[in-house]
């Protein structure tokens, strides 16, 4: 097959956290009164869509905080380490409307325990009154077990790193019916990641109608009991959701279970919207790759690699690779997108007599994949580059003024590819670009500013979408006409296609030099943890593969839009990147139940959301929009116009009986718009101040007793957590700290080292 090639011009220190106290106080028939709580009326009470977040800065309650925020749900944080910190009194969580409604102000309660030591007793009693009188649920982010939680003295404590748990039945036809029940701890057996208790349920009470759901459960060492780590207390017309392990925002148990978090304590109604999204990029097809050199520790060709090293073979797929790749989408079901570059294609062919097996298997197989353009050549489009020193510098004028590539040159590049995919029939959209390594757009320390020639041609060819780099400028920005789109790198070396290759390299970027490496993770510790040097016969399984699933699974588990994105030399050979995407989904689709699949978007589509999620969160920074429940009826009120995701059970309908949104994860949501007058759902049935057991007890009321806190002390020590409790101390070091599998340096996953232009390399 031909390549129809367009008539073209030419190509151009130490911080206690307040400790929980080690001794209960009970306050035991004493009557507490419920202040100005106002009762909840069964019809008519309101309840404002806004999780209340009493935070201690420990990263169990910090990463629920984080996981509302991610999804969009409205908070209202209050600082227990605050000296001007609001007071939870009775008139703070709850008044009444004018015409006598009573008025909730929040629909769920996050604690850091079940009864915090920094608020006193006036408070913990305004607050329980105020559950009871809403039906409004609780979290206990993190307790010690014990019989004012409705568990019994834990019968186990320890690390649960590398151990299962399980989301029992009544989990997962609860807020984790998204779950298909394992939910793996990360790390090695007997690590110092986590830290747990396994304790088994009280009986019940039925005077005080006292139960305790078991939600996460394992077995207990050397038993064949089944321990709790999480589970619902019911008591006294309250719902605790109690979790009885230590974690973070960023550790994989979390990420499994921080939605269903979410769901439960807002009833699964709520302002906000989630997704579990993934969407993986394959760059420069067509073209070729330069190959890492085991033995010279350098890439030949891209200019640094000392005198003498040998050259090694471009990298570049075959017609079988293609074939491959479209029968692994088959069987997996999923879509990949080819960012290609035409010329070095077309070159090829040329000089192979009109011959080019890659370039008439892809095109073949063109409505196999989707497209998006990659400039035509791949070339530098950001600053003229002084190949002079290294690393690289910007070339200047005689003023001292930064040069930067031509328009012309630009344009050529971007319109020259979109004219060989309509000339071919490639699927693909013409308003999307990311051009080669990401260039044009800021590149520090080298390039401080975007080329404005860039700029120019980005508003000149209509490009409104721009594929940026994650590991440079994480957030979404306005660049000319387009909007940045950043995109994940996978630590799936560009200049590899086998194992061997990507454990070299790996060895390389990461190890120390008195350990053979480079030194690179010696001298950027704060983005990179030097590593032991891996063994180049079974790292790549061992490792190196496991550690790129998890770390892509942290950013889909994260509500996170941004695509990810590997090369065309990860297709051939060993086929990196197909072992890496079948790790991921086939994991992925073990956790989770087909109702809940990954979301596989186009790079519009993937800017779009980020869009809607800056928009929401401008909109909740402004107050343009809100949300209550009332006898059933969700509604959405504010400036028309405005945006806002919405989350609500199966079942709900809008105005005329219609389902409203898109079903995912056995619930409802979309984002709506808002107009002149406001917006009502309605729900399947009525879940806050209308069950009968949240009838409140009222002003006056005794409560017979109100354990305060749990018997463990908890204070940070850098990036370490060290709790105390009944068993001993121990320490959990990197708790508090940033995940350390995170090991992306820059720009290293594409041209490492930018020493040389690079040109088209062939086999």
């Amino acid at each position: 097959m031909r390549l129809l090639k367009p008539r073209l011009a030419p190509r151009a220190g130490r911080t206690p956290f307040r400790a929980l106290p080690l001794i209960a106080l009970v306050v035991a028939g004493a009557v507490i009164s419920l202040g100005t709580v106002v009762p909840a009326a069964a019809a008519t009470s309101r309840v404002d869509l806004n999780v209340l977040v009493v935070t201690d800065g420990n990263p169990w309650v910090e990463g629920i905080h984080k996981q509302l925020v991610s999804e969009g749900v409205p908070t209202t944080v209050v600082d227990l380490t605050s000296s001007n910190r609001a007071t939870l009194t009775a008139s703070f969580l709850a008044d009444a409307l004018a015409d006598g409604t009573p008025h909730g102000h929040f629909e769920g309660v996050v604690l850091p325990n079940d009864a915090p030591s920094q608020l006193s007793a006036a408070e913990l009693s305004a607050l329980t009154g105020y559950e009871q009188a809403y039906h409004v649920r609780q979290v206990d982010s993190y307790v010690w077990p014990g019989a004012n939680t409705g568990l019994s003295t834990p019968s186990w404590t320890g690390s649960l790193d590398a151990t299962t748990a399980t989301a029992s039945s009544s989990a997962r036809t609860d807020a984790f019916r998204y779950l298909n029940g394992p939910v793996p701890f990360e790390g090695t057996a007997g690590g110092s990641g986590s830290y747990g208790a396994l304790a088994t349920p009280v009986p019940d009470n039925p005077t005080t109608g006292s139960h305790f759901e078991p939600f996460l459960t394992e077995t207990v060492p050397g038993t064949s009991t089944q321990g709790v780590l999480a589970g619902v207390y019911t008591s006294g017309g309250r719902q605790q959701l109690v979790l009885t392990f230590a974690y973070n925002y960023d550790q994989q148990q979390f990420r499994l279970l921080a939605h269903g978090i979410v769901d439960w304590v807002t009833r699964g109604v709520h302002l906000g919207y989630w997704r579990n999204y993934f969407s993986a990029h394959i760059d420069d097809l067509f073209n070729a790759n330069s190959r890492w050199s085991q033995s010279g520790k350098c890439t030949p060709g891209e200019g640094d690699c000392a005198a003498g090293v040998p050259d090694t073979t471009p990298i570049r797929m075959a017609a079988s690779d293609v074939t491959d790749t479209v029968n692994w989408q088959q069987q997996n079901g999923y879509t990949l997108d080819f960012l290609f570059n035409a010329g070095p294609g077309v070159e090829y062919q040329q000089e192979q007599g009109g011959d080019d097996p890659l370039s008439d298997a892809l095109l073949a197989n063109k409505n196999s994949f989707r497209w998006v353009n990659h400039t035509y050549d791949h070339p530098f489009l950001g600053c003229v580059q002084d190949f002079s020193v290294i690393p690289w510098r910007c070339q200047t004028d005689a003023s001292g003024a930064i040069e930067y590539v031509d328009q012309p040159t630009i344009s050529s590049q971007i319109t020259q590819n979109i004219q060989f995919a309509q000339a071919n029939g490639l699927p693909f959209r013409p308003n999307e670009l990311v051009a080669g390594e990401h260039s044009g757009t800021v590149m520090l320390p080298q390039q401080p500013d975007d080329n404005p020639n860039f700029l120019a041609a980005l508003s000149a060819d209509n490009i409104q979408w721009l594929g940026v780099d994650a590991s440079r400028e994480s957030g979404q920005r306005q660049i000319a006409s387009a909007l940045g789109t950043p995109r994940h790198p996978v630590n799936v070396f560009y200049n590899v296609s086998t194992q061997a290759d990507e454990v070299s390299e790996y060895n390389w970027l990461y190890t120390s030099k008195a350990n053979g490496g480079s030194g690179n993770c010696e001298a950027n510790p704060a983005t990179t943890t030097c590593i032991a040097p891996l063994d180049p016969n079974t790292a790549w399984s061992s490792y190196v593969l496991p550690l790129q699933v998890r770390i892509t699974l942290g950013y889909v588990l994260s509500n996170d839009p941004r695509p990810f994105f590997m090369h065309q030399s990860n297709l051939t050979d060993d086929k990196l990147a197909l072992q890496t995407l079948t790790g991921i989904l086939s994991t992925y689709r073990t956790w989770f139940t087909a109702d809940t699949p990954v979301v596989n978007q186009t790079l519009t589509d993937s800017g779009t959301v980020l869009q809607q999620q800056a928009g929401w969160q401008h909109a909740q920074n402004t107050g343009s929009a809100t949300g209550y429940i009332q006898g059933g009826v969700v509604t959405l009120q504010g400036t028309s116009g405005t945006a806002v995701p919405v989350t609500v059970p199966a079942g709900t309908t809008v105005a005329g009986g219609a389902t409203f949104g898109a079903a995912y994860g056995g619930e409802q949501s979309a984002n709506t718009t808002l107009g002149a007058t406001a917006t009502a759902l309605t729900l399947p049935t009525n879940v806050f101040g209308t069950v009968a057991d949240s009838t409140p007890t009222g002003p006056g009321a005794e409560l017979a007793s109100y354990a305060k806190g749990s018997p463990h002390d908890v204070r940070r020590d850098g990036d370490a957590i060290v709790i105390t409790d009944p068993t001993g101390t121990h320490v959990l070091p990197k708790l508090a700290g940033a995940p350390e599998e995170q090991l992306h340096i820059g720009d290293h996953h594409h041209n490492p080292y930018n020493a040389v232009p690079k040109a088209p390399a062939k086999k």
